[in-house]
């Protein structure tokens, strides 16, 4: 019998684990993962980004958690030796009707409390040589680091806790006995008090299966990335993004050093026929089913055709999206860059067509369930599960395992 059971082995599921651990030190702690390793999916390929925290509403979850997690995430990594570098990054507004948009987006750094800058051309250049722009701005607190580095330090920390890990072990049902859940899964049965869905590309469905009503539904989309050759790389020092499009849901390609030095451009964004679909060829047909059935990504896919259109022949087009990337660095060449790997991002979509801009978590019966957990989840993990451990109702034998 365990006192808690967390679906999902990435870095939203490892943490929730830890803060359990802390607030709970004689619980017993389950954490289930289907893959061979830990942060498999979403959080082994995202591009490694400390966000500041810049681009979310304020008073919202994202902009709460990512401004909090971006200080706790360095904290973290400082106590615990992992390699980080905290470069900060450059948004620049390479057209003129980008500028309007830019002193909004400068505005809400402000709101948010993310110390930013107006940057002249020449300013840009003094930290971006490469870079062609009308104005800039400059977030500080952004920085870089290896995420499956930090989801194993959080599994070192689970174990010295006491806490049970299981790789290789999918969760295929979930019922009732009594006040207690049993996890049905590939290794057997677990019987647990309470359940905490960080699943990921599949929380929607593993939300069902505990009878709770997500009112979304997860959509993958993929997003696709270049590398700069080793002799190219010269041409970014740090992170450079480009104004996002208010009316489109993700920020544009752009170029992240990584902490390995490497230097990644992308990505675009582009509908996975599979959920955890990397490749442009992968194929699930109940996963392509759901999404083509579903009233409210047809609604999505009317109200940004055009971008859509646009993603989808980057997809395909090696010059569209050198193209895209020269408006911010103009000596990018196609020779300059190679494929590496792409990414999958779990996006909760409503039947209305509205997607989902914050952070969704959701109170079942003896269960939370974490249904939209995509960028900035890594950089908020340790306040997301500081979160949902606040959240956990204080049964009675909670009182005896408190710290």
């Amino acid at each position: 019998m365990y006192d808690f059971a967390i679906i999902g082995g990435g870095i939203v599921g490892l943490s929730t684990a830890m803060n359990l651990g802390l607030r709970y030190p004689d619980a017993k702690i389950l954490v289930l993962e289907k893959e061979g390793k830990w942060a498999f999916h979403q959080t082994g390929n995202n591009s490694g980004v400390i966000h500041s925290g810049i681009y979310y509403k304020p008073n919202s979850f994202k902009a709460k958690f990512c401004r909090d997690g971006s200080q706790s995430m360095v904290e973290f990594c400082q106590k615990h030796n992992i390699e980080h570098d905290i470069c900060g990054k450059v948004i620049v507004a390479t057209k003129p009707e980008e500028i309007p948009r830019l002193e909004k987006l400068y505005q809400r750094g402000l709101e948010n409390q993310i110390p930013v800058q107006k940057i002249s051309p020449e300013e840009v250049k003094e930290i971006e040589p490469h870079v062609s722009c009308l104005a800039g701005i400059r977030v500080f607190s952004t920085g870089i680091v290896n995420y499956k580095q930090v989801c194993l330090k959080y599994a070192e920390i689970i174990t010295k806790q006491g806490g049970d890990l299981r790789l290789n072990t999918k969760v295929l049902q979930i019922s009732s006995s009594g006040k207690n859940q049993v996890l049905e899964t590939n290794q057997g049965s677990f019987e647990t008090r309470f359940v905490i869905n960080c699943a990921g590309l599949h929380s929607d469905r593993i939300a069902k299966l505990g009878k709770a009503k997500p009112e979304a539904k997860i959509v993958p989309f993929r997003g696709e990335y270049y590398e700069l050759t080793p002799e190219k790389r010269y041409l970014v020092k740090t992170l450079i993004y480009p104004v996002p499009n208010p009316d489109f849901p993700f920020l544009g390609v752009h170029f992240t050093r990584m902490i390995d030095s490497s230097v990644h451009a992308g990505p675009n964004a582009v509908l996975s026929l599979k959920r955890e679909g990397y490749k442009k060829t992968d194929f699930n047909l109940r996963d392509f089913a759901e999404v083509i059935t579903y009233p409210g990504f047809w609604k999505l896919a009317a109200k940004h055709a055009d971008e859509g259109i646009q993603e989808i022949i980057r997809s395909f087009s090696k010059a569209a999206f050198v193209s895209s990337l020269q408006t911010l660095i103009p000596e990018v060449q196609a020779e300059d860059l190679v494929p590496t790997h792409a990414g999958v991002r779990a996006q909760a979509l409503r039947n209305n067509g509205s997607l989902v801009d914050d952070f969704l978590i959701i109170p079942g019966e003896n269960s939370i369930h974490v249904c939209n957990a995509p960028s900035p989840a890594a950089t908020s993990s340790l306040e997301i599960g500081k979160a949902i451990v606040k959240q956990i109702p204080q049964q009675a034998h909670l009182k005896s395992l408190v710290a």
